[in-house]
């Protein structure tokens, strides 16, 4: 009775982890223009502020491996959902734009380590139940990314219109999402219940690394971390900067923040659908192909007709923007160990995070010095091309451990 109570406290504490991964970054995006006026802010420095969030989560999401096998996945995670709340409550009151940063940083340590865990424990304590699992807590993930993206402008002017408090309410989310971990990290091995498919294994934890793998020589951990890196790049510019276009093109800032919502809540049954359709095929690439063409079609969009087929465009890009859940199921098949999946999340989101640096960095710039949008667009296109040629290469039906087979 105790395991079974266990294990629905840990798919309680994956919904509402998975909730608080985003709202950092997509309410902050509903409030650019504010923001930036508040603290003075310049288009590159703006860019400067959409890089934040993949910079962290490379640096700290190689750093979560090796803090989950010292302290537990549990504890880490619980510990990420504290500076993750640390941090929202921090940043909107922070003395300009330094401090600013510097709590984004807090928060985005916090979602960093999630991130990364995530498909590892997933793996762990529902082996047979990847694509489901998978699926659950990335329609979290996209239910909680697009009411930030939906609510944040009118909640700020319920209230009383300070873009300050409109940041600082999400940290009521964030103390949710502490709870459960709370009660997880006091059981020993700081995790869950073992699921009855892993009974077998040793003690909750994280397994040590697998040995004999050198994923720096294998194709498919390298084409995972290009397909995450180029699909994270889409998504931060979009959560960062599409509003911005869509208030360009003459959208009021509220309908602009609706339409973001709606690219993130195409998420919310795609993200629960396509795990289990991925999980089901041997080679994902047709939906690699599927969703980039979506991709391009919204940027064509957004290009030549920006407010006539503003809904239209949102829908097509929350579709294309489903490669995120893709790509954490992908990592869930490319290993055929625990272990392996630990260095394989790791490598793909860490590596993956460092190559989407540049994207929101780059349209900042852009958009500074052409005073529009269109280059913009232009560059979030270009971006897909790679993302598609990459996803095929880590839809191969192989795992990172039969090529190391291969190679000796």
């Amino acid at each position: 009775m105790a395991g079974a109570w266990l294990t629905r406290l840990l798919v309680v504490g994956l919904v509402l982890a998975a909730l608080n991964l985003r709202p950092a970054i997509t309410s902050l995006g509903a409030l650019l223009e504010e923001v930036r006026d508040g603290l003075h802010m310049s288009g590159s420095v703006a860019g400067v502020l959409t890089s934040v969030p993949p910079f962290c989560f490379a640096l700290f999401g190689f750093a979560a491996p090796r803090l989950a096998r010292r302290f537990g996945p549990g504890a880490v995670v619980c510990a990420g959902m504290v500076a993750i709340t640390a941090g929202l409550l921090i940043r909107p009151f922070a003395g300009g734009t330094v401090g600013f940063l510097a709590a984004s940083a807090v928060a985005l340590m916090g979602i960093a380590v999630s991130n990364v865990l995530m498909p590892v424990i997933v793996k762990r304590y529902f082996p047979d139940r990847v694509g489901t699992m998978t699926g659950l807590y990335s329609m979290a993930l996209a239910l909680g990314t697009a009411v930030a993206a939906a609510v944040t402008v009118p909640m700020t002017e319920a209230l009383g219109g300070s873009w300050r408090t409109g940041l600082g309410v999400w940290a009521v989310l964030a103390v949710l999402g502490v709870l459960p971990w709370l009660g997880l990290v006091r059981e020993r091995g700081a995790a869950a219940p073992t699921s009855p498919s892993s009974s077998s294994s040793p003690s909750p934890g994280i397994p040590a690394p697998a040995s004999g793998l050198r994923l720096g020589r294998s194709r498919t951990a390298w084409g995972l971390a290009c397909f995450f890196g180029l699909q994270a790049t889409g998504a931060y510019i979009t959560m960062g900067w599409m509003p911005q276009i869509f208030r360009d093109a003459g959208i009021s800032a509220g309908t602009a923040g609706l339409l973001l919502a709606v690219t993130m809540v195409m998420g919310v049954p795609l993200a629960f659908v396509i795990p289990r359709t991925a999980a089901r095929m041997k080679n994902q690439g047709p939906i690699v192909i599927a969703l980039g063409l979506c991709g391009l079609s919204a940027y064509a969009g957004l290009y030549f007709a920006p407010a006539e087929g503003a809904w239209a465009w949102a829908v097509l890009l929350g579709i294309s923007n489903c490669s995120f859940p893709l790509a954490l199921t992908m990592i869930g098949m490319r290993s055929r160990t625990g272990a392996g999946v630990v260095r394989l999340s790791a490598f793909a989101q860490s590596t993956g995070y460092l190559i989407s640096i540049p994207g929101p960095l780059l349209v900042g710039v852009l958009y500074q010095h052409t005073g529009g949008s269109g280059l913009p667009i232009a560059l979030m296109a270009t971006f897909l091309l790679p993302q598609m040629v990459a996803g095929v290469v880590a839809g191969r039906d192989r795992t990172i451990e039969d090529e190391a087979r291969m190679r000796d």
